[in-house]
């Protein structure tokens, strides 16, 4: 097995709980909504992103029309062209096939991982595959797994599992400023800013299109300090 490979896969473990606590607690939500394991699975494989299904899932208790379910899942996704256009240039590929397995499993998580370990080493295709799939066969894992025992646990606040993907958040902001201690008060800045916006902006839009927008403000802002650095 590659080296970088085995780096990415090593760099994915600490975020594997954080994927088994959501993936365990979107197959229960997905049971409640009447899909079966099978179907379960086959949505983490193919639509494979944590907050969509919960949304997903959350529509069809409500029975909502398709094109609605559609038109949210694209919504809360399109974040993902503004993440894969910012760590694109940071990896070494030489194939494009390798850019579009690397976009297709990219998550909040693997982008969070894979940014701050740029920071401190080049990082190539290999490595971001390691990373990728792990994380791909943990969540296809843990949603099965959560559909085919969730009813043993009726109630999964009680576990704390509903608090998992903020715990792994948390994590992953820790590692951000560790990394990057010369500008831990500008990031502390654009933190509560980006915060304030959310809050404010959750006021006049529906909470999936206030995270779009105050992540691309988050992400535009990010941009221009970049640059402003190289100059």
């Amino acid at each position: 097995m590659n080296a970088s490979f085995q780096a990415g896969i090593k760099a994915c473990l600490p975020t594997v709980l954080g994927y088994l606590g959501i993936g365990f607690s979107a197959g229960i939500v997905g049971r409640a909504a009447g899909l079966s394991p099978l179907e379960i699975g086959l949505m983490s494989l193919l639509i494979y992103a944590g907050a969509a299904q919960f949304i997903i899932t959350s529509l069809l208790l409500l029975n909502s029309p398709f094109s609605a379910i559609i038109l949210t899942t694209f919504i809360v996704n399109s974040r993902h062209l503004l993440m894969s256009m910012t760590l694109a240039p940071r990896v070494e590929s030489r194939h494009q096939l390798d850019r579009f397995g690397i976009g297709a499993l990219l998550t909040d998580e693997s982008f969070a991982v894979a940014m701050n370990t740029s920071l401190k080493q080049q990082i190539d295709a290999n490595f971001m595959h390691g990373l990728n799939l792990t994380a791909y066969l943990s969540w296809i894992g843990s949603t099965v797994l959560g559909a085919l025992i969730g009813s043993w646990f009726p109630d999964p606040g009680r576990f704390g599992l509903d608090f998992a993907l903020t715990a792994m958040f948390i994590g992953l902001l820790y590692l951000q400023f560790e990394s990057e201690r010369s500008r831990i008060a500008l990031n502390g800045l654009l933190l509560v800013f980006v915060f304030l916006l959310l809050y404010i902006s959750m006021r006049y839009l529906s909470p999936e299109l206030a995270v779009l927008f105050a992540t691309m403000i988050a992400a535009s802002i990010g941009v221009v300090i970049s640059r402003w650095k190289s100059v």
